[in-house]
């Protein structure tokens, strides 16, 4: 069953701003597209894409922006896998 869930605003301004950031690492990056393409609820999160966000959910190397990237890209995962 698909994940009807959705990015939010708040989520989706994060993630445009993240894109646009020249100092943004390309996992925040790569994040941050996935929640973007998350928009429409026919899309949802991959799974290598799931497997960064979990680890980037369990590393104390990255900020709390990105850290809520992968939440919400997790929360969009396919509950199946």
């Amino acid at each position: 069953m698909a994940n009807r869930k959705t990015t939010t605003q708040s989520v989706g301004s994060l993630a445009a701003r993240t894109l646009q950031s020249t100092t943004s690492s390309a996992t925040a990056k790569t994040l941050a597209a996935s929640a973007l393409s998350q928009r429409s609820p026919s899309h949802q999160t991959g799974a290598k894409v799931e497997e960064l966000a979990s680890r980037v959910l369990d590393s104390s190397k990255y900020n709390a922006e990105t850290k809520s990237l992968a939440g919400s890209v997790l929360s969009q995962s396919n509950k199946q896998r």
